[in-house]
């Protein structure tokens, strides 16, 4: 039901983003400069079939070979194309074909406009990406805007994207999660289902699901509380209230359960393109340029053995032990993730 039901509301029900009856796949965020610039390259029939619950736009794209799920009419696939560059490039995979038709007939436009071709688009299910023919570790980054809630097994989808991804690569993705596990009969209505609720992931069933297809830390990078105005879907729904939040999962063996302490710190170089002040790992690590930031061994693991290491100047190593950081948590993830608050003291801020 789940497939056909999201190839029949995105393709048939949605003419465009203006038909959706909640904000749950509505992006709220406001971009940055160098993201609006490349939104306007990006043309508006793309643009008006677009639905999407985030900015998957993770920092440091250049050159990258970019995989994402789910893209639909192509915006976020175009708008990542200018970012990875001449020498990156961007594939996408969706399974309706009215969305996939928009996409693919504007490849020559935007390759004209972008002075460069570097997008391509596969007919698919995400929930069988390992029938598709894509090259396991081959992708530096995954993304998906909004997706993953729409299908049934989304554990095939994160042990896929875990297989595809290169050592040190990462899935940086938008969704949809509930304060608590969804009804199961939910799932069987269309609309429900259509608007990103009813397949929403309970946050912690989402955070076992990540560890066991290999993403040892899943790091909240933002998160919005969602309004429910529709009277008819708020009532289906009771109590259970919805939050769209945008995550990075690294594929690294080497990170551990727990944000461990091993005295490290880190310095950022301000180079990573468009945060020249301040580099945002997730929601508890806002990194001034210049200034020392103490970290735990992942994090520390997240920017050494990944595309970020150029941009920083390491202190320490994994030789002495300290025990867990200091703050490190298992509450409930949301709430709390205005980054601007977060940026270093003098003297350091907890890891997590």
């Amino acid at each position: 039901m789940n497939l056909q039901n999201s190839q029949d509301y995105y393709g048939k029900v949605l003419v465009g983003s203006g038909d959706l009856r909640t904000d749950a796949c509505s992006t709220l965020e406001m971009p940055q400069p160098a993201v609006l610039a490349a939104l306007s390259n990006v043309h508006d029939e793309v643009k008006a079939r677009y639905y999407g619950c985030g900015l998957v736009v993770p920092q440091a794209l250049t050159g990258c070979r970019v995989l994402d799920l789910g893209s639909g009419s192509g915006q976020d696939a175009y708008l990542l194309a200018q970012l990875a560059g001449a020498n990156g490039s961007v594939t996408g995979v969706d399974a309706t074909p009215e969305q996939l038709a928009v996409a693919r007939e504007y490849r020559g436009w935007h390759a004209e406009r972008f002075g460069f071709a570097n997008v391509d688009f596969v007919e698919g299910d995400i929930e069988k990406l390992d029938e598709l023919g894509l090259e396991p570790g081959s992708f530096d980054v995954i993304v998906s805007n909004c997706v993953i809630n729409l299908v049934a097994d989304k554990a095939a989808v994160f042990r896929a994207a875990h297989k595809l991804l290169k050592p040190g690569g990462e899935l940086y993705f938008s969704d949809v999660y509930a304060d608590r596990r969804v009804p199961a009969h939910l799932l069987d209505d269309p609309v429900l289902h259509g608007e990103c609720l009813s397949g929403a992931l309970y946050w912690g069933d989402f955070d076992t699901l990540a560890k066991a297809a290999g993403f040892a830390d899943p790091r909240l990078v933002t998160d919005r509380p969602l309004a429910i105005n529709d009277k008819t879907i708020a009532e289906k729904l009771s109590s259970i209230a919805f939050v769209s939040a945008t995550y990075r999962l690294f594929k690294l063996d080497e990170l551990e359960p727990q944000c461990e302490d091993y005295g490290q710190a880190v310095r950022y170089k301000g180079t990573v393109p468009e945060h020249p002040q301040v580099f945002h790992l997730d929601a508890h690590h806002a990194m001034e340029t210049g200034r020392t930031f103490p970290i735990c061994g992942n994090s520390w693991l997240m920017l050494a053995e990944t595309r970020f290491a150029e941009h920083f100047g390491f202190i320490g190593d994994f030789s002495r032990h300290y025990g867990v950081f200091p703050g490190c948590g298992t509450d409930a993830p949301f709430g709390e993730t205005n980054v601007d608050r977060t940026i270093a003291t003098p003297d350091g801020s907890p890891c997590c």
